[in-house]
C-alpha cells in the first residue's frame, strides 16, 4: 500500500535521513520510535507529502508521489492521507461537526454525502452530544477523536500520526490506542504513527526503530 525506498534528506551540509526504505501493507499499524532528532517527524512528513525528500521515491497505491506538484499533489494528500497531530489543529470558530467536514469539501464531494459521514464517524467515536460543540468546549480527549474523525472524512488509504497521544493524559493515551486498534478491525484502516509512547507502540503490528536517520530494528507482535 505504502513503499519507499531509499528515502534520503538533507538540510543543507545535514543529513537528516540516510537512505530509509519502507514498506507498509493495507490495514498495518505500524510505529516508528527513536530518540529525539533520529529522523521520525522528518521521515512521516516526507511520506505524507507534506516535505519533498532529496532523494528516494515513495509510492502510495502505486502512485508515485514525486510525479506530483502543486494542485495534484494538494488533491492526492487531501484524498488518499489522513493527519493527526499532537496539538489537534482544530478551528475553533468552527463546530465538531464543520471541522471533520472541512476535508470533505475541499475535496469536492456532495455536501450532504459529507456531512452524513462526519455525522457517522463522530458518532461511531463516541462524539454523538457533541457534534455542535466548538474546540473549547470539549476536552482533550474529545478533541484529539474530532481530530480523528476528520482525518477519516475521506477514507484516506493511510494516516499519518505525529504524537498522537503526546499532549493527552493516561487514561485518554490509552483510549486513543484502543481507537486505532479498532479503526484498522472495522475499516481496515492503515496507520503510521510517531510516538516516544511504549504502550501505543507495542500495541501495533510492527515497530521500526530509528537511529541518526536510519532504521536500525524492527520489531512485530
Amino acid at each position: 500500500m505504502l513503499i519507499a525506498r531509499n528515502v534520503t534528506k538533507n538540510y543543507s551540509n545535514l543529513e537528516v535521513l540516510k537512505g530509509v526504505d519502507i514498506s507498509v501493507s493495507k490495514g498495518e499499524i505500524v510505529t516508528i520510535v527513536g530518540s529525539s532528532g533520529a529522523g521520525k517527524s522528518t521521515l512521516l512528513h516526507i511520506l505524507g507529502t507534506l516535505d519533498s525528500p532529496t532523494g528516494g521515491e515513495i509510492r502510495i497505491n502505486d502512485v508515485l508521489t514525486k510525479g506530483l506538484q502543486g494542485k495534484k499533489l494538494a488533491d492526492f494528500r487531501n484524498r488518499h492521507i489522513g493527519f493527526i497531530f499532537q496539538f489537534h489543529h482544530l478551528l475553533p470558530e468552527f463546530s465538531a461537526l464543520e471541522n471533520v467536514c472541512i476535508p470533505g469539501f475541499i475535496a469536492g464531494a456532495r455536501k450532504n454525502a459529507v456531512k452524513e459521514r462526519a455525522v457517522f464517524l463522530l458518532e461511531t467515536l463516541g462524539l454523538k452530544d457533541r457534534l455542535d460543540h466548538r474546540p473549547n468546549e470539549l476536552s482533550g480527549g474529545e478533541q484529539q477523536r474530532v481530530a480523528v474523525a476528520r482525518a477519516l472524512i475521506n477514507n484516506p488509504a493511510v494516516i499519518m500520526a505525529d504524537e498522537p497521544t503526546g499532549n493527552l493524559d493516561s487514561h485518554n493515551a490509552r483510549e486513543l490506542h484502543q481507537l486505532f486498534l479498532s479503526l484498522r478491525d472495522q475499516f481496515e484502516q492503515t496507520f503510521i504513527i510517531v510516538t516516544h509512547n511504549e504502550e501505543l507502540a507495542t500495541l501495533s503490528d510492527r515497530q521500526l526503530v530509528m537511529k541518526d536517520g536510519r532504521i536500525v530494528g524492527e520489531t512485530g507482535r
